[in-house]
């Protein structure tokens, strides 16, 4: 799971910015951008989902039930009803036709 970096770096005020302090903030930047894709939704499975602790509000894709799932702090609940359409041929009919 991504999750931002905490930094204790001091916020910068007026002109007094050191080429240190930005290059700090500058490599904080770059870390926590190439760690986060906010166009995936991290996938586990519920043995996973067992073992890991989540915060509140997370949203996960459940490998085992193939469906997302958010965190509601005591358990995950799903994002939408899962519907499986069986693969058959249902009202679609074959005419044969005599000559």
């Amino acid at each position: 799971m991504s999750k931002l970096l905490e930094t204790r770096l001091p916020l910068a005020q007026g002109v007094d910015i050191t080429p240190e302090l930005f290059n700090r903030l500058v490599r904080i930047l770059e870390i926590n951008l190439s760690a986060v894709d906010p166009d995936k939704t991290t996938g586990f499975n519920d043995d996973e989902i067992d073992e890991l602790q989540f915060a509140t509000g997370s949203i996960i894709f459940n490998t085992t039930r193939e469906i997302h799932q958010a965190y509601d702090g005591n358990a995950f609940r799903d994002l939408y009803s899962h519907r499986t359409y069986p693969l058959t041929l249902g009202s679609l009919y074959l005419f044969h036709r005599e000559s």
